[in-house]
């Protein structure tokens, strides 16, 4: 296999969690196959008459073993270069979705349209909203409406009692409500979320077992991984989100989480989305994520696994 060149665009790698980073899995996996590394933020991306450039810097990584938060990356001067210098194009800006971040996906595209292998293919990025792109598996889905206007949301909780209500753009667990039918502040919180039933917003029947976690599934390259990682809400807590003080714990996936996963995997292979973090509550889809997903360092540290090491076997091998 030849080395390849392989492009990092993500958030200032000075502030990532030397800890928990899965991009920095990544670092490790690629140079551990012995591929060169580049590093640029999205705003180093800029077309010139039609043709990507990127304001690059050369990358290299101090070794997992030797590695410490102070010392684990070296980068090199910044220099302007064609994107057709690399061969792959890691995308792990992190949300939110926003409108930098589609304005990177067009940019990106061109690079696409060039050879380079993007992943996360940035055209399916942006059409795959990782809440509405759950629901064309809907069948894996608790009951589940999208909508702007508080009379559907009223009747669906007046229906299920208990729901669920959360943004479209949401990330980390930002904007999530438990609402029951006896709620006092049902009005005023589809307000907020709907910006007075002019934004659509996701309603869903809650979940029991969200108390045993929220579950990360990882797909890499179309294939499932064997465990996830559980994110259980801290006490009084609805949401299992790590970045809402929930507590990871990696575990074997089951047969119904699985099954699940399998279903969903021919699509996104479709798609060019070879890195995905399936989002599962009591073996039914709450969420797709294709941005930038993460909770590898956790499942690996946990389970002995080399989920980044994967993902570099899935890209050497679309140029074998």
């Amino acid at each position: 296999m030849k080395s390849l060149n392989i492009l990092i665009i993500m958030d200032p790698i000075k502030s990532i969690n030397f800890k928990k980073d899965t991009t920095l899995a990544m670092m490790w996996a690629s140079e551990a196959q012995g591929h060169t590394l580049g590093y640029a933020q999205v705003a180093d991306l800029w077309l010139n008459r039609g043709e990507l450039q990127i304001d690059a810097q050369s990358l290299s990584v101090v070794p997992k073993a030797d590695a410490t938060p102070d010392n684990f990356y070296q980068l090199g001067e910044k220099v302007t270069q064609p994107i057709t210098d690399y061969d792959v194009i890691l995308m792990r800006k992190d949300p939110p979705f926003d409108m930098r971040f589609i304005y990177a996906t067009y940019l990106l595209d061109h690079a696409k349209a060039a050879g380079v292998l993007v992943v996360n293919d940035p055209t399916s990025v942006r059409s795959c909203n990782e809440k509405l792109f759950a629901t064309w598996f809907s069948e894996y889905m608790t009951p589940t409406i999208v909508t702007s206007k508080q009379s559907h949301i009223r009747a669906f909780i007046d229906k299920h009692q208990d729901v669920i209500v959360k943004p479209l753009d949401g990330m980390g667990g930002a904007g999530i409500f438990r609402l029951t039918a006896d709620s006092p502040n049902i009005g005023s919180t589809l307000e907020m979320l709907t910006q007075l039933e002019t934004l659509p917003i996701m309603a869903q029947t809650y979940l029991p077992a969200i108390k045993e976690g929220d579950k990360r599934i990882l797909i890499v390259g179309g294939q499932v991984v064997g465990y996830s990682l559980a994110r259980i809400p801290s006490q009084g807590e609805t949401r299992g989100n790590l970045a809402a003080g929930g507590r990871g714990v990696a575990m074997p996936i089951s047969d119904e989480e699985r099954r699940v996963a399998e279903a969903v995997a021919p699509t996104l292979m479709e798609k060019g989305l070879l890195f995905v973090g399936l989002d599962v509550i009591g073996g039914k889809i709450t969420e797709i994520n294709v941005t930038s997903p993460t909770c590898v360092r956790e499942i690996d540290d946990q389970c002995g696994t080399d989920i980044a090491g994967q993902l570099m076997q899935v890209i050497e091998n679309h140029f074998s």
